[in-house]
């Protein structure tokens, strides 16, 4: 499609996104150009430290545990002593960018609106890690609080998965990957997905949006993809197109929120119809005038700080619901 063809998203956006995109920092030096994923790793981290900052404060504790790829790091927020329930938060970043760092007032926030013990997981970044160490590691950190929650006072009785962009594919992935191998990590309550990408090769949205403002042209989203799979016939494994996998029985209740002008918008709208006309339990919320990675920006947008709570409210929801 000819660029002038597509969407003007930055004449469409709400008046609180233009301020998030139009703020200018002095602090700032130009994106890392090329390939150089150590730089943009640098810079991502340097970025995000503003949006980070006046976060709720609760009791945090960083952890290490072995795996068999290697040591994995995790930080627990626990907003109370006795949470109900635990969630495993996987950060977006494109699967080659981001940490712990750069999503943790997202994290703080949702254990802050949950209640629950949040515990993020720090998985192995692509391309030095490629499908499906993430979601090895991923699996293998939930069976080891599954078998070791009393050393950390946490409960996983009840447990679900949280994810926003890269993140929410890996956090549904996971989810299925349990599913599918049978492994107890306790009942996955729900699983809430912000803006995440499911698998689709090419959609409306992706040839209507996306640009330079928020990294994700479709040669953007080839690129991240090459980076991530191990080899071109992964494109079709049931753990990164999801819709190859079986949505018909036993997903757990998922909260699918979506921006109104991300190119990835599609893949959350084909997830929530799938799930829907086969009866699974599933919310979807759309939140207009947003760009992708709205959710780093409640410092400065109240919609942000909205989406959280309703991904949070939903799995307080879940809780609920008899076993």
């Amino acid at each position: 499609m000819k660029p002038e063809n597509k969407i003007p998203v930055l004449d469409r956006i709400s008046d609180e996104m233009k301020t998030v995109v139009n703020y200018y920092r002095e602090d700032l030096p130009p994106w890392p150009a090329g390939n150089d994923f150590v730089a943009q790793r640098q810079y991502y981290v340097h970025e995000r430290q503003f949006w980070n900052a006046d976060a709720p404060h609760m009791n945090t504790r960083e952890c290490v545990i072995a795996t068999e790829h290697g040591p994995v790091n995790m930080r627990i927020y626990s907003p109370q002593t006795h949470a109900p329930a635990t969630l495993y938060y996987l950060h977006g970043g494109g699967f080659i960018l981001g940490n712990l760092d750069t999503h943790d007032r997202i994290m703080r926030l949702l254990a802050h609106y949950s209640q629950c013990t949040v515990i993020g997981i720090d998985y192995s970044l692509s391309p030095e890690a490629r499908f499906p160490r993430a979601i090895e590691e991923i699996v293998a950190v939930c069976q080891y609080f599954h078998h070791h929650a009393h050393e950390y006072a946490i409960t996983v009785d009840h447990i679900g998965f949280a994810g926003d962009s890269a993140g929410a594919m890996l956090a549904l992935a996971s989810t299925l990957w349990l599913r599918d191998r049978q492994i107890n990590c306790g009942r996955v309550a729900g699983v809430l997905l912000w803006y995440g990408l499911y698998g689709l090769q090419d959609s409306l949205s992706r040839r209507l949006m996306g640009g330079e403002w928020d990294g994700l042209t479709r040669e953007d989203l080839e690129m991240y993809e090459m980076a991530y799979l191990s080899r071109a016939e992964d494109r079709d494994s049931p753990y990164y197109c999801l819709f190859n996998n079986d949505l018909t029985r036993d997903v757990p209740p998922c909260f699918i929120a979506s921006a109104e002008f991300d190119p990835l918008i599609d893949d959350s709208r084909l997830l929530y119809q799938t799930l829907q006309a086969h009866q699974q339990t599933c919310e979807y919320k759309m939140y207009p005038g947003m760009l992708h990675a709205f959710l780093h920006y409640s410092r400065m947008m109240k919609t942000a700080d909205d989406a959280l709570q309703d991904g949070a409210h939903f799995f307080q929801a879940q809780l609920k619901t008899p076993d």
